[in-house]
């Protein structure tokens, strides 16, 4: 979640942490004590718990792909590889990564089996558990967009996926399909140092400062990270570059990105806090991939040291430790840009049970709007709602209300190409005949979008709207068809409020109830009704599987390995999707 200084202007949400402790069920905490500076090379003093952040997370996508690592002056760089099953190790002030594409001696087939597409981690998840329940192994992977797979190791050869295909077909599993590729080349990474290229599968970099400058091949996107780096493949046959950071560390680099520099101090703590809570809760997000948390808006943006603030500095350390929680587990410390006036509960953006602490609320501390005398479910009401831009907390912010209009070219081709990840029969419609919203939920947010095609008809369910049509900033929106000279449907207007899902937190509302002077601890119970804010330690759950108890912390590590496990929305119309 990035922002400018006088107001947020996109939100993301958080990362993560490393194969440490990380846990279905409780964590074996360490002190999460860090005593840090302001200034850019000093970082943990103290014992914290280390995350695993993909910050590049599909290194050798492109032929082009190169990172160039250096050392900070007076310091170099350590890198280590295994040679003939022996460990070797090479200094240097730099060192450049690449991938090479090594052709194989003969085809190779590839296959999985695709059983789900989703736009979010949270749908995925809950989607994946319900296979689980049925006795069906998943993975959580991400390609590009979220996908549920039948687990690799289990469905190992062809008759087995396809007689799962069939399965899943025969129980009405329209969005199921299997993904196959025959390789002819291989992508093989490599590291040239002093002058000597090696070509290994994993490479490790680390310095003695614990600082490390990481330069792709445009010199304008080069940022200081502290702790160290890991080059290892992942999933999709490319690889990733994973920051082993400190989470306190980690966190200089997520708040001052996600809510800017600017807001008082208690909205600042309020970040931190949820950014920490969020990191720890979400371990399990990348574990296909072997590691935990990215470092864009599909986790938290994570910038390294590049952009840390004295402010934002200031608050990691005054609540270092601290954490959100619920009945003594971690909370979704989820937020976004702006709710529009009111937030959303769980249930209305993702799939899987609601949480107690994330209502629908109407996002004012003045009594603007009655939600259970006037339900927003009803459009006339609704309607009459978006008129309303006094008395909000975020009514000054430009995202507070918006209106965009796309033709039915756009709508069609957008529509397209979603379908076409979904692998669906109707993607090859020619254009949309019609918008209808089927159903609104009590806080407004769209639930149904009846979209009529020349091949049929389409129904899209929550934040998969958000996913097909580009136009619409969250889901608190209504339709006004658009006609031509002669009346005839040429487009629509989306008319709406917030930005995001508009779950948890509003950013932009808490900087209005920062200059109200309400403490972190207010603004956190005015957005998560219900939860304490407590020091890390070993008996809170950091996360609980919908059909599972709590497990120890051994038993939550292993299981955040095999199964692997948004937030806030980006800030402009071309962020978004």
């Amino acid at each position: 979640m990035q922002t400018q200084p006088s107001h947020i202007n996109s939100i993301r949400s958080l990362l993560v942490a490393k194969p440490l402790k990380y846990l279905s069920g409780t964590v074996l905490a360490t002190t999460l004590m860090l005593g840090f500076t302001t200034e850019a090379g000093q970082v943990a003093s103290r014992k914290d718990i280390e995350l695993q952040v993909g910050i590049v997370q599909r290194f050798g996508d492109q032929p082009t792909d190169s990172l160039t690592l250096q050392a900070q002056p007076g310091d170099r760089l350590t890198i280590r590889f295994i040679t003939g099953g022996k460990p070797q190790t090479l200094t240097s002030n730099t060192a450049k990564l690449s991938v090479l594409l090594e052709p194989l001696s003969e085809a190779r087939l590839e296959e999985r089996v695709v059983i789900s597409t989703h736009r979010s981690f949270e749908s995925a998840e809950e989607n994946a558990n319900r296979w689980r329940s049925q006795g069906i192994p998943v993975e959580i992977a991400q390609p590009k967009r979220w996908q549920v797979w039948a687990k690799r190791d289990v469905y190992t050869t062809p008759l087995l996926r396809r007689l799962l295909l069939q399965s899943l077909q025969a129980k009405g599993i329209q969005t199921a399909y299997v993904n196959t590729q025959l390789l002819q080349k291989q992508p093989q990474a490599s590291v040239l140092v002093n002058g000597y290229r090696f070509n290994r599968s994993q490479i490790d970099i680390s310095s003695q400062k614990g600082l490390v400058q990481v330069s792709p091949v445009d010199q304008e996107q080069s940022r200081l990270y502290a702790g160290r780096m890991r080059l290892q493949p992942n999933a999709y046959r490319t690889y990733t570059l994973v920051n082993w950071v400190p989470l306190e560390a980690y966190l200089r680099g997520v708040v001052p990105h996600e809510i800017g520099t600017s807001a008082s101090q208690s909205v600042l703590q309020v970040q931190a806090i949820l950014a920490r809570t969020y990191a720890l809760r979400n371990l399990r997000r990348f574990a296909i991939d072997g590691y935990q948390l990215c470092a864009d808006t599909q986790c938290q943006v994570y910038n390294g040291l590049s952009g840390t603030a004295i402010t934002t500095d200031r608050a990691i350390a005054v609540t270092r430790g601290l954490v959100l929680t619920y009945q003594n587990e971690l909370v979704d410390a989820v937020y976004s840009a702006a709710t529009g006036g009111v937030t959303a509960s769980f249930n209305e953006v993702w799939e899987g049970p609601n949480r107690p602490y994330l209502q629908a609320k109407i996002d004012s501390v003045a009594n603007q709007w009655d939600l259970s005398q006037q339900t927003l479910a009803d459009e006339r009401n609704f309607r009459h709602f978006l008129k309303q831009k006094n008395g909000f907390n975020e009514q000054e912010q430009e995202w507070f209300r918006w209106r965009y209009e796309s033709d039915l070219d756009e709508l069609s081709k957008d529509l397209r190409d979603y379908l076409k990840t979904l692998r669906s029969p109707l993607a090859n419609f020619k254009t949309i005949q019609r918008l209808e919203i089927a159903q609104r939920s009590p806080a407004g947010r769209v639930q149904k979008l009846l979209v009529t095609t020349d091949h049929g008809k389409i129904e899209l369910e929550k934040d998969n709207i958000l996913n097909a049509f580009y136009a619409p900033a969250s889901l608190l929106f209504y339709l006004d068809p658009i006609y031509d000279a002669q009346k005839k449907l040429k487009g629509y207007a989306f008319v709406g409020g917030g930005l995001g899902h508009g779950v948890g937190l509003s950013q932009t509302g808490s900087y209005h109830l920062g200059k109200l002077g309400w403490s972190s601890d207010r603004i956190l119970s005015f957005y998560f009704p219900g939860t304490q804010v407590q020091p890390v330690n070993n008996s809170i759950i950091f996360w609980r599987d919908s059909k599972t108890p709590p497990r120890s912390s051994e038993e939550g590590s292993q299981n955040a390995s095999e199964q692997g496990g948004v937030k806030g929305e980006p800030g402009t119309p071309e962020q978004r999707k």
